[in-house]
């Protein structure tokens, strides 16, 4: 039987009761397919911050560098200010495993409700690749207020006067910036991956920029898109503005095969691939490194509001789970567990309340679980 290490973090909130499930079903499919996962537990997140102080420690971050999948719940809590956790754990994983491909299904299942009129599983069957480690996500900016930085007030008053002819103030009482940053090489990696995921699927590629407005950064996006473009013959390829992409998803999510993004954008329209799927509760993802360490989440919060009710959807959760065993070479089992996830659907008599049904998370696992071992 093969054995496999796989650490997980639970998490906050809603996180330990849905990576149960995952966990539970897992199982399952190795006891089928001759597999087996001993299961490593790490304690990171609020409770473990509010108790220590601690967010996640280089020292952890090295022992968990020594394995090729994490599982993941969710990091939130209201307790602590937005984005301390998220940015203390979550991105500081996703950074330091060089995890650069942020992987999304967007897959609409038989039986479930789509918010498109019209729509079937056979229209909404496409993969957003997004760039997970550039853009403006790589934490440069900050604030300044009046009189504590006047060298960077004259550089906004020089910047609004060349492009725009305006003349500002140089006093103004505050200002933020962000920086946004792609580089060549990460550019050209997620982008290859794509056409490398589409070589067996429908060989079309289509990107997402905004290089009508930004054309510093996202232009130089276009370049390396058509340069790894030249080296696949016979794809099709083409450009979405992301503001177009957005109601491209809606009102034609059949023209999609394989989407690549970067950062910023591929946040924003993998939630409403989300939606157009059935929703947050059925949207799993990945965070991959093709070489290294890649940790697989569903895409929803912690949903404090609903902890320890047993009450949440763990479809996404199960999902991710069923990725990360395909990322550890385990295709036919990964196969099987997306395929009991779609039988659970289509027998619909075991469902959360998102989904319609009165049953428990816990319920939702169990039945997967059944599935797979043909009771």
């Amino acid at each position: 039987m093969t054995q496999y290490k796989v650490p997980v973090l639970p998490g906050d909130g809603i996180g330990p009761e849905i990576i149960a499930e995952g966990r539970k079903v897992i199982d399952a499919a190795g006891e089928r397919f001759g597999f087996d996962v001993e299961w490593i537990e790490y304690p990171h997140g609020a409770d473990h911050y509010l108790e220590t102080g601690e967010l996640i420690s280089e020292e952890t971050l090295k022992e968990l560098s020594g394995y090729p999948a994490i599982y993941l719940g969710s990091i939130g809590d209201p307790r602590i200010a937005p984005g301390v956790l998220e940015k203390g754990i979550l991105l500081t994983a996703r950074f330091y495993f060089d995890q650069y491909i942020n992987l999304r299904p967007i897959k609409l299942l038989e039986g479930v409700w789509t918010p498109i009129k019209d729509k079937t599983s056979k229209d909404i069957d496409f993969v957003v690749v997004r760039e997970n480690t550039e853009d403006f996500y790589i934490g440069i900016g900050g604030r300044a207020k009046k009189g504590a930085s006047k060298d960077l007030l004259e550089v906004k008053r020089t910047l609004y006067s060349a492009k725009f002819g305006l003349d500002i103030e140089t006093d103004s009482e505050e200002i933020g910036y962000q920086i946004g940053l792609i580089s060549k090489e990460g550019t050209k990696r997620v982008i290859e991956y794509a056409f490398d995921l589409a070589e067996n699927r429908k060989k079309h590629v289509s990107s997402v920029d905004k290089a009508n407005v930004l054309s510093d950064i996202y232009g130089f996006w276009r370049e390396e898109f058509n340069a790894v473009a030249e080296k696949h013959p016979g794809f099709t390829t083409d450009f979405n503005f992301v503001d177009a992409i957005t109601m491209w998803f809606v009102k034609n999510p059949e023209w999609f095969d394989v989407v690549v993004t970067p950062n910023m954008f591929g946040d924003i329209i993998t939630d409403l691939g989300a939606m157009i799927q059935g929703g947050l509760g059925l949207a799993p993802g990945g965070n991959i490194n093709p070489k290294g360490t890649s940790m697989f989440e569903p895409i929803h919060g912690s949903a404090p509001k609903y902890k320890g009710q047993n009450k949440v959807n763990p479809i996404a959760t199960i999902w991710a789970g069923a990725m990360l065993i395909e990322q550890l070479g385990e295709k036919e089992a990964s196969d099987t567990i997306v395929n009991a996830i779609q039988k659970n659907i289509l027998d619909g008599k075991v469902k959360t309340y998102d989904m319609g049904g009165k049953n428990t998370t816990s319920d939702v696992g169990d039945d997967i679980t059944r599935i797979i071992k043909g009771e």
